[in-house]
């Protein structure tokens, strides 16, 4: 394998970088936006899943008061 010389790696690496298309402020903010939704919708599901399963188990094993 022929080794390549950090001058020209970080010039093919800038090359690179360059081709990319990078995402415009709105783009990243309406992203963003919606990671937080789904987390917030993701939270709230598995709150109400957990809840659900402890009072199956409290009820099945008869605990609790």
């Amino acid at each position: 394998m022929a080794r390549t010389s950090p001058f020209k790696f970080l010039q093919e690496v800038r090359a690179e970088t360059q081709k990319v298309t990078w995402p415009s402020r709105r783009e990243t903010m309406i992203t963003t936006a919606m990671v937080f939704v789904m987390v917030a919708i993701a939270s709230i599901f598995f709150l109400v899943a957990d809840q659900v399963i402890r009072l199956a188990v409290t009820f099945v094993l008869g605990i609790g008061g």
